[in-house]
């Protein structure tokens, strides 16, 4: 298993992108999920 380091060199920059967009679109989400429940009770 000999992974090139050009590959994990392109890889890289879009594995952390695609990890910080679902970490703010998460919290993001959590915030309006917390706010209808909390509107519903």
């Amino acid at each position: 298993m000999d992974l090139d380091f050009r590959v994990a060199v392109v890889l890289a920059p879009i594995v952390i992108a695609a990890g910080w967009a679902v970490f703010n679109i998460g919290k993001a989400a959590l915030v309006q999920i917390q706010t209808f429940l909390n509107r519903e009770a």
